[in-house]
């Protein structure tokens, strides 16, 4: 599998020879000194699942802190960004990579059920010891389908399995949670315009455009994202805005007027002065710091 379609601050392997090089991927046991690598905001352009078997961690996701504590999944949507925030020493995790075309095929079949809402409705679930283990059991079978040469048809052999899976299992891991998990409107709100913004901050940066896709008053909008997420609407905006300039200033080779022009600002000089206000830096040494 090459990196093009994952992400960039995790060390992926250059050349995979199996036939599923390019739909699926898997670390196992990653551990604190792996994990502590990833110092800075990474934005995430596959499905990703991470099983965390041991230990403890905090992490933001979309601008949302979260406790993490195993054992537990945390599922990373296409466009999440990630930022990292402490590790404990006896964290292990494992990840599983899907690419876009397979998690297409594991997702078709389930489209219309309500588990699939619950799957993609919060990034992180926490496991019961049982569940956990089942868990486990399966990440070694997947991991044995990926790497078995005699298997003839190894991408239809991975992509039931993982529907059977999801299908006998999900249901039972959705219900160890607690009852008001994404049940209240607020959440849903709340979870609605993080999808939107991800989908259009690069043209959208004012929040009546959101508040009218939800039906919603600005005002009401603003006061639920801030009870949500504990910012301002406004604000969750600009900052989702100014993570992904510096993904793209880390990750990337565009120039800096190239990320300005891609990030729809005016002008290049228009971008410094909004990244710098935000952060207290400019594009250009933000950039060079990593050099």
């Amino acid at each position: 599998m090459t990196s093009d379609i994952l992400y960039d601050d995790i060390n992926l392997p250059e050349k995979v020879s199996d036939i599923l090089q390019h739909d699926f991927w898997m670390m196992r046991h990653v551990n604190k000194m792996m994990a502590a690598t990833v110092t800075n905001p990474v934005k995430f352009s596959a499905f990703t699942s991470i099983f965390v078997s041991k230990g403890e961690a905090q992490a933001d996701i979309n601008l949302i802190t979260y406790d993490i504590k195993a054992p537990c999944v945390i599922n990373i949507a296409h466009g999440d960004i990630i930022l990292p925030r402490t590790i404990s020493p006896d964290f292990e995790a494992s990840f599983v990579v899907f690419s876009p075309k397979l998690t297409r095929d594991i997702t078709e079949p389930v489209r219309d059920t309500p588990l699939l809402a619950k799957a993609t409705g919060k990034p992180v679930v926490a496991l019961s010891p049982a569940s956990s283990v089942v868990l486990e059991k399966f990440y070694d079978e997947l991991q044995d389908i990926s790497t078995d040469p005699s298997i003839q048809l190894p991408y239809e052999t991975l992509l039931y399995a993982l529907i059977a899976f999801f299908l006998r299992y999900s249901a039972r891991y959705y219900q160890e949670q607690p009852q008001d998990l994404n049940n209240s409107s607020h959440q849903r709100i709340s979870d609605r315009f993080i999808r939107l913004v991800q989908a259009h901050f690069r043209t959208e940066r004012f929040l009546d455009y959101y508040a009218a896709r939800l039906e919603i008053t600005p005002k009401h909008l603003s006061r639920i994202i801030r009870q949500q997420t504990g910012m301002r609407a406004v604000e969750w905006i600009n900052r989702h805005i100014i993570l992904e300039a510096q993904v793209m200033l880390r990750s990337s080779n565009l120039t800096v007027q190239q990320i300005a022009e891609q990030l729809n600002f005016s002008t290049q000089s228009s971008f410094g002065k909004y990244f710098k206000k935000a952060t207290g830096i400019s594009p250009k040494d933000f950039r060079n710091s990593f050099s």
